[in-house]
């Protein structure tokens, strides 16, 4: 009998959960190293190291134990996925989360392979902003470490600059669009080059947060066919292997705008548990762990909605459908704003 494959995962949150209960299917073992000792994905992994990323002795352990490495979230320190890297294989691979990590490299990145972004610049002083006031109303965000809204500022003129900012980071400024609606394209790419593709779902935020995702889209066959090609050709430029997700605006003028790229699995993506024969959880791990690949078909129509917080309360004492399926992450405390779990539901 074959020794089974095991994945390493840095991260120990619920995509990381998730990816963890993919893998248990596939019969790969699972070693996760978290620098959270609450992280719930010790309740779905096979093995579950604690430490802080710079503890050399707990990071020898996890190389140690791993064939090859993945993880859930982009924001790993480069250093610390360079060491990893001099040992086993980590994918994908980290060159692409030194742009991702990076506002104005993925920005420019993006634009430099003819592909459209918001109007922006790269911003180090209030003197910049008022060098780049064309782009006011607009979006002040912290060049690097932003997600769900964290570190942006809404500007819609001079005189929202802060008389006390300092300025000690870095930002982009986004010229504000107006926008008909957001959606994420979802593709694998397999280490022969292979890349397969989930049609694109549309997302609803509230407060920064995603809130809502359903398929499908309702968007134009072009916008559908041009997103999916800009996922393509961003995967393809990095020699990507894994899940990549792209975000994008769409205008009221229908132009689709790049707004994020993910280098990973992704919270919209959820539904793909559900709604095809294989989620983008299993996808990533026959991916990286360069298993055989399944052609994607489409079972069902769905929307999916993450549960907030204090939500989780009512949701766990809830008697759902045949056509609803609860995901509990099993965090040990709630608090706003925090994703605690998510429900899928099959339209027909």
């Amino acid at each position: 009998m074959s020794k089974s494959i095991r994945l390493g995962v840095i991260g120990g949150g619920q995509l990381g959960s998730l990816l963890c209960s993919a893998a248990k299917k596939l019969k790969v073992e699972t070693v996760v190293l978290s620098d959270d000792k609450d992280g719930p994905a010790q309740k779905f992994c096979d093995h579950f190291i604690h430490s802080k990323y710079e503890n050399n002795e707990k990071l020898k352990e996890f190389i140690n134990n791993v064939d090859v490495v993945t993880y859930e979230f982009e924001n790993i320190p480069i250093n610390f996925l360079d060491l990893i890297e001099k040992e086993k294989k980590v994918l994908p691979f980290p060159k692409i989360n030194k742009v991702a990590q990076n506002r104005k490299l993925e920005k420019t990145f993006v634009n430099e392979l003819g592909i459209n972004t918001t109007d922006w610049a790269y911003i180090k002083s209030a003197e910049d902003i008022k060098k780049n006031q064309h782009l006011l109303p607009g979006l002040l965000k912290s060049n690097t470490l932003g997600y769900d809204g964290k570190g942006q500022f809404i500007l819609n003129s001079l005189d929202d600059i802060k008389q006390d900012w300092c300025f000690t980071s870095d930002y982009i400024l986004e010229k504000r669009v107006n926008l008909k609606k957001e959606i994420s394209v979802i593709i694998v790419r397999y280490i022969d080059g292979a890349i397969m593709y989930y049609e694109p779902i549309e997302n609803t935020h509230k407060n920064q947060i995603l809130y809502k995702s359903k398929i499908p889209a309702d968007i134009s066959d072009q916008i559908f066919k041009d997103a999916i090609d800009h996922a393509k050709k961003i995967a393809e430029n990095f020699s990507y292997v894994g899940v990549l997700t792209v975000e994008y605006f769409i205008t009221e003028k229908d132009k689709l705008l790049v707004n994020e790229i993910a280098p990973r699995f992704h919270n919209s993506g959820h539904l793909t548990i559900e709604a095809f024969n294989i989620s983008q959880f299993e996808n990533h791990v026959r991916a990286v762990c360069n298993l055989e690949s399944i052609p994607i078909k489409k079972i069902s129509n769905a929307e999916m909605y993450n549960v907030l917080g204090f939500e989780i309360q009512k949701y766990k004492k809830r008697n759902f459908k045949k056509n609803e399926f609860f995901h509990d992450y099993q965090k040990k405390k709630a608090r706003d704003g925090r994703k605690m779990a998510h429900l899928t539901i099959l339209k027909n």
